[in-house]
């Protein structure tokens, strides 16, 4: 347990990547603990959507620039990998769960030795045509909602943050 709250003090968001994927190995594992995400009453609203490929993962990092009004950037910050998380609008809970499931491959990234990030706009990029188009030609059935990008892949040198001082009224008792 230790090591599980240490992992969880110790992870931080990267936004610089060396270019090479990650393993297979690695990639497996952090699928899993996405799927061991809590979900309002256990339904599993959340779909995983992996991103390898290089022509897919550029396009979809076109359309999160777009949203933000600036196609030239990368807002992926070269990560290899990308794991889009949307989630089920049958579901009261959608956004939650896909919040859950987020910080689980975020934390279990870290915990085998990958660095992530959140990227938003997945709900702007999905809602558009050009993301609807994109869900159909993955076969992504029924009305979702983009939760998050969770983008993969080894740090670039340097690109580990220090943790930010929490602050001092962070927690309140009620006794």
């Amino acid at each position: 347990m230790e090591s599980t709250l240490k992992d969880l003090k110790e992870r931080r968001s990267i936004r610089a990547y060396k270019p090479e994927q990650i393993k297979e190995e690695e990639l497996q594992k952090i699928l899993e603990a996405g799927t061991y995400a809590p979900t309002g009453m256990g339904m599993q609203s959340p779909k995983i959507i992996v991103v390898q490929d290089k022509e897919t993962r550029d396009y979809l990092s076109k359309l999160n620039a777009r949203v933000m009004g600036d196609e030239e950037s990368d807002p992926f910050y070269g990560a290899p990998t990308v794991l889009v998380v949307l989630a089920s609008k049958e579901r009261p809970t959608c956004v939650e769960d896909g919040a859950l499931v987020m910080g689980n491959l975020m934390n279990a990234a870290y915990a085998v030795g990958v660095g992530s990030c959140w990227i938003h706009r997945a709900r702007e990029v999905f809602g558009s045509e050009e993301g609807k188009a994109l869900l159909k030609k993955w076969g992504v059935e029924g009305d979702y909602i983009g939760v998050g990008h969770c983008i993969l892949g080894y740090p670039a040198d340097g690109a580990v943050p220090e943790a930010k001082p929490r602050k001092d009224d962070y927690i309140v008792y009620v006794r």
